[in-house]
């Protein structure tokens, strides 16, 4: 059986058992189930500790992979700009749709307040704390003391350095250089083998998470996760029409029949793993089919799968807003621009295999100031998360191909062939007809 099937599994029985314990009112369920809250725990707790590890390394070792920017001069350049820039609308477009339907905001103030007493052991006073100004909120990007940053989990401001550091690896070469790059590469490699590890645990944990949170809460909670589900997947649709498939159009002058056809399989790889490091082999052939040159195909795409994650930053903002809400945490200008930016930030700081945006996301909800309630509301969202992860990594799948269409037609190196496939296209559908 596979592990996201058994996750599922895990929040039905999660959500039959709680719904059981508290409708029948068996104190002797509810007991045993508020007993096993430590198993729930636990699992919170080891999923923060691959934080600081993965962020770290997945930047330095992404950024690596760019090879040195000035040397690769305006193709380089392009690639980064389009990365930031997509990965910006993205988390705009998550951010926006969010507000708009307000996920989370339909929850009775009483279970509002049982969610929130249920970690309130952590910090009683965490959620109500004022945000800082939107002046401040910028200096604390600045890290003085990255180490400091790492040991507290302020994770936006170890990003910050950890990104300066990478662009300036990338100016340097021979052996420090390889040996710096090979030990972040092994330190990688070990989270997601550690990531892999805690997937496998996800299912009783989820089981455990759910069943209290029921107990405790009530089933107005479930309808919230539905509504917020409903949400990221609207924002990932809008995200593709609104931006990804005219920018296909203007900037890459081809078709959207054309480009479907021609990376369908990679598409379909991408939803069903959930890995866009699985899908990348796939995706560098169907790049191939669209006339992009092998140069840029094999620079962009594995760097885009590291580091060119839109599918996960539009996830990132709306969970955001979603237990802002839920935790009755007022979103102002100041918080606002911050998810925004450490959507965008954390985004770049996953890794392509599945689970690794839950840990990023803690990213996102510290810095926009959920503090203690962060892993709780991560714990929140795990029961649904599989099928968002094969959602936004299809969309993670078609932005980067896209970026590789965009850029070498800006190189002029496939525009005439990407035009005379379409129109090749365009005649096999007029015969047919």
């Amino acid at each position: 059986m596979r592990l996201h099937t058994r996750i599922f599994l895990g929040l039905a029985a999660g959500v039959a058992v709680g719904t059981v314990a508290k409708a029948a009112q068996w104190e002797w369920l509810q007991r045993l189930v508020v007993a096993l809250e430590p198993v729930g725990t636990a699992f919170i707790r080891l999923v923060t500790m691959v934080v600081v590890p993965l962020v770290v390394a997945s930047l330095i070792t992404g950024i690596a992979g760019l090879g040195d920017v000035r040397r690769l001069g305006r193709i380089g350049g392009k690639t980064l700009a389009y990365f930031l820039a997509t990965t910006l609308l993205a988390a705009g477009v998550g951010l926006g749709v969010a507000l708009l339907l307000r996920p989370g905001s339909g929850l009775e103030p009483a279970t509002r307040d049982a969610i929130t007493a249920q970690f309130s052991d952590r910090a009683a006073t965490a959620a109500a704390t004022s945000a800082p100004g939107l002046v401040q909120s910028i200096l604390d990007a600045i890290p003085s003391n990255p180490f400091a940053a790492a040991a507290s989990g302020d994770l936006l401001p170890l990003i910050v350095a950890v990104s300066i550091f990478g662009a300036a690896l990338t100016t340097v070469g021979g052996e420090g250089r390889r040996a710096v790059i090979a030990f972040f590469q092994g330190i990688n490699q070990i989270a997601m083998v550690v990531i892999a590890w805690l997937m496998l645990l996800a299912p009783p944990a989820v089981f455990v998470l759910i069943a209290v949170t029921v107990v405790r809460s009530g089933v107005d909670l479930l309808q919230s996760l539905l509504v917020y589900s409903l949400v990221v997947v609207t924002a990932l649709m809008v995200y593709v029409v609104v931006v990804l498939l005219p920018l296909l159009r203007v900037g890459a002058g081809i078709g959207v029949s054309v480009f479907f056809r021609s990376v369908s399989d990679a598409l379909l790889l991408a939803f069903s793993t959930a890995s866009s490091s699985a899908t990348l082999p796939v995706s560098m052939a169907a790049a191939g089919r669209l006339g992009v040159p092998d140069g840029i195909t094999s620079f962009l795409l594995p760097a885009g799968t590291t580091i060119n994650k839109n599918g996960a930053a539009i996830y990132k903002a709306v969970t955001a807003v979603f237990l802002c809400h839920l935790y009755g945490i007022q979103l102002g200008a100041s918080q606002l621009l911050t998810i925004l930016l450490a959507s965008t930030a954390a985004a770049f700081a996953g890794a392509g295999v599945p689970g690794s945006s839950l840990v990023t996301t803690l990213v996102v909800l510290n810095a926009v100031g959920l503090g203690p309630y962060a892993a709780a509301g991560i714990a929140l969202v795990v029961g649904v998360d599989r099928p968002l992860d094969m959602c936004r990594t299809t969309v993670n799948t078609i932005g980067n191909l896209v970026g590789a269409t965009v850029i070498a037609r800006s190189e002029r190196q496939a525009g005439l062939l990407a035009a005379e496939r379409e129109m090749a296209g365009a005649d096999r559908e007029h015969a047919r007809a």
